[in-house]
């Protein structure tokens, strides 16, 4: 696939800004605070419909504005594609797909896919489990676009189970057939996150532990396991159901002393290893930056297989993050094969052939040039 136009409209800090791609790798180059990073976030936003920079929509919106746009075209191999979303300070949004409004979120996801790593990936091994599970929600929304519309029951189901427990935890009496329902739920929903997330993992982690290998001249061997917090003996439906909710029943006393659902994939961990030592505690910051570089190469691959097609690569200021091994790496993978966009802050770090190879567009105040 191919990302042809976008068109920013009262976006960030875009008043209105139209964008060709003329080249499979454009650079986008300025000082920080710009919007090189605002662009690639509406780029992301297409093909995910979430921002790891933003959680809410009015901080997508110029100030002074009600709504923003972004609007794309996308050659595909079935044939050029319309995308456009609306977004508004109140956070209601409106999707379009060839010009055509869209009811569903999944209508719209899995049109358009895309990979970024941005420094702020380099906490995916050192931070918390919420950013691991992040990752992993990203990546089967691109897989299995009907994943998004799972989940968001899953957190619905979650929020009502919650907020019973809140009661409880208030002094207020439990209702058990009411409890006995949501337990039913999230069990239910829970399993097929849980079956999900554990398929992605099984996929990924080959890949990714090639890729780390290559990557480490051979010296490193990495092993990526998924952690569910419901205990996952085998790919049964019945059976992970079935202890989804005897651990339910183990936690109860816990979870209304503590008022919060304490059993579920919200509470989820993928686990990496280099050489069966814990790379979270124990890698080095150089071991830690060849894992999530093998991560997001291993993305490109798995997407590009079950998609059919190579997706888009979005790398936000990252090459800086990367010594010279990893950023020759990663250049090489890139090639003419994954239609790339990158934002730096200067052009020292690309060698001559990268430079010719390469859209090269300044981006200042919100403002783009050629």
């Amino acid at each position: 696939m191919y990302l042809k136009s976008l068109h920013l409209r009262h976006f960030r800090n875009y008043h209105d800004q139209a964008v060709m791609f003329q080249a499979p790798k454009t650079i986008l180059v300025g000082d920080n605070a710009q919007g090189k990073s605002n662009l690639l976030e509406a780029v992301e936003l297409l093909a995910t419909l979430r921002s790891h920079r933003a959680s809410r929509d009015r901080d997508l919106v110029q100030d002074d504005q009600a709504t923003g746009s972004i609007t794309a075209t996308l050659d595909r191999d079935t044939g050029p594609v319309d995308l456009s979303i609306l977004v508004r300070s109140s956070g209601r949004r409106t999707l379009r797909h060839n010009g055509q409004p869209l009811r569903r979120q999944v209508d719209f996801l899995g049109v358009m896919n895309a990979v970024q790593f941005s420094s702020l990936d380099l906490e995916l091994v050192r931070g918390g489990p919420g950013l691991r599970r992040d990752w992993l929600d990203v990546l089967l929304t691109q897989l299995e676009p009907i994943y998004a519309h799972l989940l968001q029951q899953y957190n619905a189901t979650l929020r009502q189970r919650n907020a019973l427990l809140r009661q409880v935890h208030g002094g207020l009496a439990a209702d058990p057939t009411q409890l006995a329902i949501w337990d039913s739920q999230l069990a239910t929903i829970g399993t097929h996150v849980i079956r999900r997330r554990a398929r992605a993992i099984h996929r990924i982690a080959p890949i990714a532990a090639h890729w780390h290998h290559a990557i480490s001249d051979r010296t490193e061997t990495l092993d990526m396991r998924y952690a569910p917090n419901v205990f996952l003996a085998q790919d049964d439906p019945i059976a992970i159901q079935q202890a989804f909710l005897d651990q339910i029943q183990q936690r109860a006393i816990a979870e209304q002393h503590q008022g919060t659902t304490l059993v579920g994939p919200h509470r989820d961990d993928v686990d990496f290893r280099i050489n069966r030592t814990p790379a979270r505690q124990y890698g080095s910051q150089g071991q830690q930056r060849t894992l999530v570089l093998s991560i997001k190469l291993a993305e490109l691959k798995l997407i590009e297989m079950v998609i059919g097609e190579p997706p888009l690569l979005l790398l936000d200021d990252v090459l800086a993050e990367l010594d010279l091994t990893r950023q020759n790496k990663l250049l090489e993978t890139i090639q003419d094969r994954f239609q790339t966009l990158i934002t730096t802050t200067h052009l020292s770090a690309f060698d001559a052939q990268w430079l010719r190879s390469s859209h090269v567009l300044t981006v200042q105040a919100g403002r783009i040039k050629t």
